[in-house]
């Protein structure tokens, strides 16, 4: 096994948007011969978009893209402007009348820093999708949907860390399997090649980390008002051939990078959310994929917490030295 570049996984192009003073973005993943895809929610509080059609019960076999944005629900209305650049170049499901591009979004809550009432807009997700056709510029950190990501939120904002977008891919023989997360997760990040903690809730002068776990221990009443502005998304890209119900299992397993590397995750106030899409016909095993899909997602949370630059008032994991 090796370590590729997410950009080396061939028939799907990564192309991302950002709006650095307001703190928002998103990141387009585009097929544009169509992607089985699966999708697993797990956290309390999603935003989504179109998210019924990769149910294995619905019709659809295949969609064109996938986009990551910040906004929240306001964000959601982003996928317009990549279905209208898809069917400006005639890419879609056709229904005889023109081509419909089929796009499913996922978002992070990103309102609380930057400017609140600046969001992804469809003008944003068209230069995202347009770059990623033309010229891919897929990067890790404050990029992308990762550009207005936090983590460790259980006090709010008061004692939270930047975070951003991170990608990990391998290939084994002839199989390759990739992810790229966005970490915007309430609870606290952990490096699980060395079991420490390397961001999520800081102590009050910032100079060493709280636990959330220990902190929301410390009292068993309900906690009124918890603050909502969480959320971790991925997608998982393979090239091995899998329909969407074997997707969404992989999409499933995937999610077991989330809970080796986020603590506490899935949440009610995070909507934790893993997308899984082939786009090659590779013959591998379901499972084999599975849990290679859950080992690159740890290593792209940590790749997306240290790339992550302190910004808007927030320290990055590179900013100190605990």
């Amino acid at each position: 096994m090796k370590e590729i570049s997410i950009k080396e996984i061939s028939n799907i192009k990564i192309g991302q948007a950002e709006n650095r003073e307001a703190a928002t973005g998103c990141t387009v993943f585009i097929s544009e011969e169509g992607m089985a895809a699966g999708l697993d929610v797990r956290g309390g509080g999603p935003a989504s978009r179109e998210s019924q059609l990769l149910n294995p019960l619905m019709a659809i076999q295949k969609i064109h893209a996938i986009v990551l944005s910040g906004g929240s629900a306001f964000g959601l209305g982003a996928a317009n402007g990549v279905m209208q650049c898809l069917e400006e170049r005639n890419i879609g499901h056709d229904v005889r009348v023109t081509k419909v591009p089929l796009v499913a979004q996922a978002d992070i809550f990103d309102l609380a820093i930057g400017d609140t009432f600046v969001r992804p807009d469809p003008e944003m997700a068209y230069e995202a999708a347009v770059k990623a056709l033309e010229e891919p510029n897929y990067r890790d950190g404050n990029y992308g949907a990762g550009c207005g990501a936090t983590v460790g939120k259980l006090l709010k904002m008061t004692s939270c860390m930047k975070s951003g977008i991170g990608s990990y891919a391998v290939q084994i023989d002839e199989l390759q399997v990739g992810a790229v997360v966005v970490v915007n997760a309430m609870g606290d990040i952990f490096d699980c090649d060395t079991g420490k903690k390397i961001a999520g809730l800081l102590n009050e002068d910032k100079t060493g980390f709280r636990s959330t776990k220990e902190l929301m221990r410390a009292s068993i009443e309900r906690v009124e008002n918890k603050f909502v502005g969480n959320t971790t998304l991925a997608v998982v890209i393979t090239n091995a051939e899998f329909d969407k119900t074997q997707l969404t299992k992989i999409a499933g397993m995937a999610h077991d990078g989330f809970a080796r590397a986020i603590d506490p995750v899935h949440t009610s106030v995070d909507g934790d959310s893993i997308f899984a899409a082939s786009v090659g016909n590779v013959k591998a095993d379901q499972d084999l994929v599975g849990m290679t899909a859950a080992d690159v997602v740890v290593q792209a949370i940590k790749r997306a917490v240290l790339s992550a630059e302190g910004a808007y008032g927030f320290p990055a994991a590179r900013d100190l030295e605990f």
